[in-house]
């Protein structure tokens, strides 16, 4: 899953990204409000984590632009300003939750657990395929009742493809959601990474549609 960070607190942005791609997540971040809404006309995302005090356009601006241009992908805001009138000023605008400097990671981690499922109309952090079960929460994946040990892309790469089963998705989708800005990607990454995930969750649950890319199959 892929996290947009609009943040200009160096400190703040490079911690929070840092504990987000330990988390699993694909981080993008950007440092004023600008840059956000042309980040945002041209790339994807399932979640973003929004300061309101950003240079050249604040976050309310970026808010009202998004929602204006019907980006309707969930806003978590992150601020430090914790008067009533500015939540609901906040929710008002079209975001999705509000929570305010300094904050617990693991609130924020939780809160966006909860709006990426309300977006995929989800009820809760299970996310099952056939003989496969996925927590997001915990980061656990089962297989028939047992632990599925993967690496932190493994992972990644699983969670895409249970989040659509049946759909082909490309290379060039696949390495989208699994690499930000900036990311060394080799030319055999994904095929690499298919194979490894292939071992581990059975030849056939990964199936390819030649010249077009990959799905899960839910049999």
């Amino acid at each position: 899953m892929r996290v947009l960070v609009v943040e200009d607190d160096l400190m703040i942005g490079e911690s929070l990204s840092e504990a987000l791609q330990d988390e699993a997540y694909t981080v993008d971040w950007v440092k004023d409000g600008r840059q956000a809404i042309l980040t945002l006309r041209v790339q994807p995302y399932d979640i973003i984590l929004l300061d309101l005090g950003l240079p050249e356009i604040d976050g309310m601006g970026v808010l009202t632009a998004m929602r204006a241009a019907k980006i309707t992908t969930p806003v978590l805001i992150l601020t430090a300003r914790d008067e009533v009138k500015d939540r609901i000023a906040g929710l008002d605008s079209g975001a999705d939750d509000y929570v305010v400097k300094p904050f617990e990671l693991g609130e924020v981690f939780a809160r966006m657990r909860v709006l990426i499922r309300r977006a995929q109309g989800k009820a809760d952090n299970h996310i099952v395929v056939g003989n496969l079960s996925l927590d997001t929460a915990q980061k656990r994946v089962m297989m028939a009742g047992q632990p599925v040990d993967l690496t932190a892309k493994e992972y990644m790469l699983l969670t895409t493809f249970m989040l659509a089963p049946e759909k082909v998705m490309s290379k060039s989708e696949l390495e989208d959601s699994l690499y930000g800005w900036g990311g060394e990607v080799e030319s055999n990454a994904i095929e690499f990474l298919i194979h490894s995930l292939r071992k581990k969750v059975g030849q056939d649950r990964i199936k390819n549609v030649r010249g077009l890319g990959w799905y899960i199959s839910q049999a």
